[in-house]
């Protein structure tokens, strides 16, 4: 149960599921310590280091946690690993005296580590496929849906829904395969003692021996190794995933960021799930605000941070090790992946339940759309004969007068203005001129390209 009498991280109990909880966990990281210690004992029976007896109380004993009095002991000797393996062979009179034989703390942590990053790698990936597919309905419902497009926050040309999906969804697939990637190449320390040449385990089992005992370790726990490191792992490898992460996070925010937008009455064309219960302002009991992008977009910008910190860790990593990434790595790598959690659990929340204002769109379309025409006029009466500087100039002169209508609300003037310019009609008749008006006729490949997009999500996903 949550102390909420003295700090508690929000990861805690408000931001990530149980499950990539459970992983980060201090009885979960320790119950990973133990598997290690056991795989060990079980890899040196071979060797005539360790008895079954004694290997088989320790798998006895494997989930016997105790993180009160393994804390209690810590505060004592300043040790964590060292508290774990007093409280561990405490349990076990025949296997502990063989506890930890020929390993340093780094080769049961890092380890551990990579299996915890293993781990959430794979939720994450379960997580963000699920939001993927939840994509690829939504781009097949709209993708001949015409929308309003914006470039520089201004209406620009018409696109459809789907399409607009469909570049957020290309970005998330990307996401997919290189954390996919990431995951598949994830390596541990494995177990090269102090400063990584595996004095001590050479010293015990010689040199074939060691690395027989290293292929051992590495099938039993479906975790391949590095072949050289220094105490540590490189810390390349955290780099590496958070980036990785800190990619998905920006993915994310762009997307979150977009529906804030188009969730405002300027445009209200998209929204995120409301409840009928919710509670919007505790002023302004109107107020449907954006919550869930607003906490997807804070959220971001803490993973997006996490690299930094990574680099530094990776580039000041002197000589074989420092001690100085140990207290930031427990923050930057339970952290960010909780985030990101987070951040996939809301995404899907919101597009499962995604609100498609038609109306708005059809008013936006309405109002902005046949400025977009402007450039298949352009391009037509250069096509019979007229001057394009010429022209692009008078069509200039015309929006302006529209956009000045458009923003006393009125209805969009821009085709009676151009239908009455003879300047215009001279080379496009005034019957011709409501043709190149039509806004499904100036969609370009959206459709397709968005249809394209989610089967490539589909072929993806069944790999």
């Amino acid at each position: 149960m949550t102390d909420f009498e003295t700090y508690q991280s929000p990861f805690t109990w408000r931001y990530g599921s149980p499950e990539m909880r459970v992983i980060w966990s201090e009885a979960g990281k320790r119950r990973l310590w133990r598997k290690l210690w056991v795989a060990m004992a079980e890899a040196q029976i071979p060797f005539g280091l360790v008895t079954r007896e004694q290997a088989d109380e320790l798998a006895a004993h494997s989930e016997d946690i105790d993180v009160s009095r393994t804390l209690e002991i810590e505060k004592e000797i300043h040790h964590d690993l060292m508290a774990e393996i007093r409280v561990f062979a405490a349990q076990c009179p025949a296997g502990g005296p063989i506890l930890h034989l020929g390993a340093t703390s780094m080769d049961i942590k890092d380890n551990a580590e990579a299996l915890q990053t293993r781990q959430s790698l794979d939720l994450v990936l379960l997580k963000l496929a699920k939001l993927l597919r939840a994509f690829q309905d939504k781009i097949s419902a709209y993708a001949n849906l015409p929308v309003m497009a914006y470039t520089h926050l201004q209406p620009a040309e018409p696109t459809t829904l789907g399409y607009r999906l469909a570049s957020y969804a290309q970005d998330f697939l990307d996401d997919h395969e290189d954390l996919l990637r990431i995951r598949q190449n994830l390596k541990g320390k494995g177990f090269k003692g102090a400063v990584g040449n595996a004095a001590a385990s050479v010293e015990l089992l010689g040199e074939q021996g060691q690395l027989d005992f290293e292929m051992r370790l590495s099938k039993e726990l479906d975790l391949p190794f590095f072949p050289v490191s220094t105490q540590t792992y490189t810390r390349r490898q955290d780099l590496v995933v958070l980036s990785a992460l800190s990619a998905l996070a920006a993915s994310a925010h762009k997307l979150a960021f977009d529906l804030r937008l188009l969730q405002s009455e300027m445009t209200g064309e998209l929204a995120e799930p409301f409840g009928r219960q919710q509670v919007g302002s505790s002023a302004m009991p109107f107020k449907r605000n954006p919550v869930e992008a607003e906490k997807i977009d804070s959220l971001a910008r803490l993973v997006g941070s996490a690299p930094l910190t990574a680099w530094e860790n990776h580039a000041n990593s002197l000589l074989e090790r420092t001690l100085d990434d140990s207290a930031n790595r427990r923050l930057i790598l339970p952290q960010s992946f909780l985030a990101v959690d987070e951040i996939l659990t809301s995404l899907a929340t919101i597009m499962d339940g995604l609100v498609v204002n038609q109306t708005a769109i059809e008013r936006n379309l309405r109002k902005f759309s046949p400025f977009s025409a402007l450039e298949q006029v352009l391009v037509e009466a250069v096509k019979r004969g007229a001057d394009r500087q010429a022209t692009h100039e008078v069509l200039r002169q015309i929006s302006m007068q529209a956009w000045k209508a458009v923003q006393q609300d009125a209805a969009n003037p821009l085709i009676k203005l151009l239908a009455t310019d003879q300047r215009i009609i001279k080379w496009i008749p005034e019957a011709e001129l409501a043709d190149l008006f039509d806004t499904s006729s100036y969609l370009g490949n959206a459709e397709a390209s968005a249809l394209a997009l989610a089967a490539r999500i589909h072929e993806r996903l069944k790999e």
